[in-house]
């Protein structure tokens, strides 16, 4: 048995292994019961399905079905249902809960603040209301034996003309549990240019921004969202691909702007299970995490929306592990990748790493000592 074998983790050590998350929008990760009681509770009857593993299967099935309309649908109902103070804390606090229960021990997640108001919430009330849940999310997770840290990234949608505001939303409440700003929606037709005023009030406010580029659009839309915008990250990025070819005999050529993303260590938040719903990617077996991870682009593992996936951290890492038989230690790099890439203050990723992420994964990979002196002793006594 080789050392390589012994490295593999399985379904439960991927599980227990501690888990980075930047990229996950809060309105794609309810819990479908938890849907199904706002609703009944608000009022709104506009749900598919009323029993709660019905609507999760409505819910992944809409995502799979390649139609943008019904994707698009998913997130009407989910939204609909969070109109309320009471609403965006229950679903902060669940999110933060079932996160930390998958292992995740920090995570960013994403939401878009105008998207909260029909109801008649202010963008700060949502905000708050958002923060609160999360802390209570992390108090319970931690009463139950987990930890797990969240901060918030508030997105604006690049189709509307808020941007601006939602920025300077985000710069008030950076120390109050918001790490950053993202754009996201339809990239064709609207470049991330068009919001060049919000990008360029973060960098004066020195705060961090990442931007959803490179997933449904190619390369114009990384150029665009790195060197007009100044991105820190890049939301997906899955189609920097397009500026790497590969020959017959395995020979690689990165152009000059993936050799820009890979030089500059630019962090590429890929989502694989959401790249295959939305056509960025046609398999698994084919996705580009396999060559960036080979090539060592700063690749980070994420959900995107885990309830349209059907999908958690965990699911995403089995199945890279599955496909290209990652080990441990290729958990662990993409781990600290993400860790590395996180929008809170240096010393602060640096204790994550050292004191949380190494730790749990030496211990996952001493596991096997154990099991082997266990299945020795087994034998001789034969």
């Amino acid at each position: 048995m080789t050392s390589q074998t012994l490295n593999t983790p399985t379904a439960e050590q991927i599980r227990r292994a501690p888990k980075v998350l930047l990229h996950d929008h809060l309105d794609g990760g309810l819990r479908p019961g938890t849907i199904i009681e706002l609703a009944r509770e608000q009022g709104y009857d506009a749900l598919p399905e009323s029993e709660p593993d019905k609507l999760g299967v409505w819910f992944r099935e809409a995502a799979d079905s390649g139609s943008l309309e019904r994707y698009l649908e998913t997130f009407a109902h989910t939204c609909a249902v969070m109109q309320t103070r009471d609403a965006l804390i229950r679903v902060a606090a669940e999110c933060a809960v079932d996160l930390a229960e998958d292992g995740v021990v920090y995570a960013e997640i994403r939401y878009a603040p105008e998207q909260h108001l029909e109801a008649g919430l202010t963008l700060e009330e949502v905000v708050e209301a958002v923060n609160e849940g999360f802390r209570e999310g992390e108090r319970i997770a931690r009463e139950s034996g987990h930890r797990i840290r969240i901060g918030a990234l508030l997105t604006a949608m690049r189709h509307a003309a808020r941007a601006l505001e939602i920025a300077e939303l985000a710069n008030r409440y950076r120390d109050t549990g918001v790490v950053g700003f993202d754009i996201a929606g339809a990239e064709a037709g609207f470049p991330p240019t068009r919001h060049l005023d919000a990008f360029e009030y973060l960098k004066r406010e020195n705060n961090h921004f990442t931007i959803h580029a490179g997933e449904a659009f190619g390369l114009p839309s990384i150029w665009q969202a790195l060197q007009w915008c100044g991105a820190d990250r890049l939301g997906h990025g899955v189609r920097i691909i397009d500026d790497i070819e590969v020959s017959a005999d395995g020979q690689v050529r990165l152009g000059r702007l993936a050799s820009y993303v890979r030089d500059k260590r630019i962090p590429l938040e890929l989502c694989p299970t959401s790249n295959l719903q939305t056509g960025a990617a046609e398999s698994y077996a084919t996705h580009p995490i396999g060559l960036l991870r080979r090539l060592h682009f700063r690749a980070t593992v994420n959900t995107d929306n885990r309830l349209m996936s059907g999908t958690s951290m965990s699911r995403e890492f089995e199945l890279l592990t599955d496909t290209f038989g990652y080990t441990l230690d290729d958990m662990q790099w993409f781990t600290v990748n993400a860790m590395k890439s996180a929008f809170i203050p240096f010393d602060e990723r640096l204790a994550m790493i050292n004191d949380v992420i190494k730790p749990g994964y030496a211990e996952l990979k001493s596991e096997w000592l154990f099991r082997q002196t266990a299945t020795t002793s087994d034998s001789s006594a034969e």
